[in-house]
Formats: structure tokens, sequence, C-alpha cells
């Protein structure tokens, strides 16, 4: 069974950085999708930057475009989200997913509801 763990969130000022890990584990298929999605209180889950394993390739929310960037160490079986020019709408819990298998569509393009595995998310807060 997939196993995710969230950490790397804080409290941060306006125009900061953060960066998340996750860290997997459990994978037997190497077909699926890994990806960071967002939630504040009263709102859907949203997602924010997910990583196409079959081609490598690297979604993102139009919202973070420039600004988030994802990696992987798969040595580590780590993901990364490197959060920088940080703005108080970034402000949520920040979860780690896994979307499996991967579909035909980019990862972003699948609702939140279709992803199977999530860690337990990190509070992001970031102050104006």
């Amino acid at each position: 069974e997939v196993q995710l763990v969230d950490s790397g969130g804080g409290l941060v000022q306006a125009g900061g950085t953060l960066r998340l890990s996750c860290a997997a584990s459990g994978f037997t298929t190497d077909d699926y999708a890994i990806g960071w999605f967002r939630q504040v209180p009263g709102k859907e889950r949203e997602g924010v930057s997910c990583l196409n394993t079959k081609d490598g390739t690297t979604d993102y929310a139009d919202s973070v475009k420039g600004r988030f960037t994802l990696s992987s160490d798969n040595s580590k079986n780590t993901v990364y989200l490197e959060m920088t020019s940080l703005k108080p709408e970034d402000t949520a819990v920040y979860y780690c997913s896994v979307l499996s298998p991967q579909g035909y569509l980019s990862c972003l393009r699948y609702h939140y509801s279709h992803w199977q595995r999530w860690g337990q998310g990190t509070q992001v807060t970031v102050s104006s």
C-alpha cells in the first residue's frame, strides 16, 4: 500500500520561500502521477502541481506558475514543492497525493476525488 508523508510547512512572511517534501513508499507500479493539493477551510481541495511519471512532465495551477517548482529525487522516493514569492493567498493545508493509474490526461486535469492516496497534510501560513 502506498504511503505518503508530507512535511516542510510553516509560517513565512509574504515574499518568502518554503520547500515541502513528500516521502513516498509502497509503490507496486510505475503507472502513477504524484502531486500536491491544497485546501483552506470552507473551500474545495485544489490541485497545485503534479508530476506525470509517464513522460516526466509537470503541471502547475495558473495561480502558482512561475513561483512554485515541483521536483523529485528518485533515490529518496521523495517529491518536493519549492514555493517562492509566497503570497497570503497561498495559506492552506498542503497535501501530497497519488493518482494510479495515471490516465491519459495531464495529471492536474483530474479532480481531487480521483486521487487515491493522501499524505497527512502540512500547514503553510503566509503572513502579510
